[in-house]
């Protein structure tokens, strides 16, 4: 089913940061969210994931209205997100920041994880095949027990990709990943973001200021201007709106 949202609105007192917005992400299905600086994109990802609360509207994630549902409850209702810088545990391993990926889906105790013995060794174990199927996916095998903050600023960006997929979410939020990244990196990136809509089949809302891989990637494009959909569609068309262009240049 996916991702519905319906006209969605957010206030800060007189500052209106979305006003409205309404569009549909299904399952598998790679949607880009683009706009000038102060658009209301990452306002929109914090909605999504229940860092901020809309002031009307909703979000429904295959049917549910994850607008009641509490922000610590979001992951676990299928949401996962990897931020613009990363947001590692630098004294971490990689494989212990995926870990922690994966923490919600445990169950055992406290006392008996803290002993490490009977259930909770027995699900660490399998978590861990979990998470080594993960490193395989995104091809961090020489990384595995490196600490991420010793890491090349790309790496980085790869690992809280993978941490966001470690939960297995239905919804993946991606906020401007390729920033920062040089041309390689933004290829590598761009064949995993393809490797990750057609073979886990997530729906995908990824904000992005790079026009170039938005056309390429995207299967479509949501505009976004003083918190409004200007435009949404497929790329070759909305890339030729006169408003959209408008948003990005400027009025003649």
């Amino acid at each position: 089913m996916g991702l519905e949202i319906e006209n969605l609105k957010l206030q800060f007192g007189g500052i209106v940061a979305l006003n409205g917005v309404s569009f549909k992400a299904d399952d598998g299905e790679l949607v880009a969210i683009v706009g000038p600086n102060g658009a209301g994109k990452t306002a929109l990802l914090n909605c999504i994931n229940g860092v901020y609360r809309p002031t009307a509207g909703h979000i429904r994630l295959d049917g549910r209205d994850l607008t009641t549902v509490p922000v610590d409850k979001i992951a676990l209702a299928g949401v996962g997100r990897a931020f613009q810088h990363g947001e590692m545990f630098p004294h971490m391993t990689v494989t212990e920041n995926l870990m922690v990926g994966r923490h919600l889906r445990m169950k055992s105790g406290i006392f008996a994880s803290a002993l490490y013995f009977g259930r909770a060794r027995r699900e660490e174990m399998e978590e861990r095949k979990t998470i080594e199927r993960i490193i395989d996916f995104f091809e961090l095998y020489r990384y595995r027990d490196t600490l991420t903050g010793d890491l090349p600023y790309g790496v980085q960006k790869m690992v809280g990709v993978a941490r966001a997929l470690a939960l297995e979410p239905k919804l993946l939020l991606l906020d401007e990943p390729s920033t920062g990244l040089m041309r390689e990196e933004k290829e590598n990136f761009a064949r995993y973001l393809l490797r990750i809509r057609h073979e886990m089949k997530v729906a995908i809302i990824w904000v992005e200021h790079d026009m170039q891989m938005v056309t390429d990637l995207a299967d479509r494009i949501v505009v976004l201007n003083y918190g409004e959909v200007i435009a949404d569609g497929v790329p070759d068309v909305v890339r030729r709106i006169p408003k959209v262009i408008e948003a990005y240049l400027g009025a003649d």
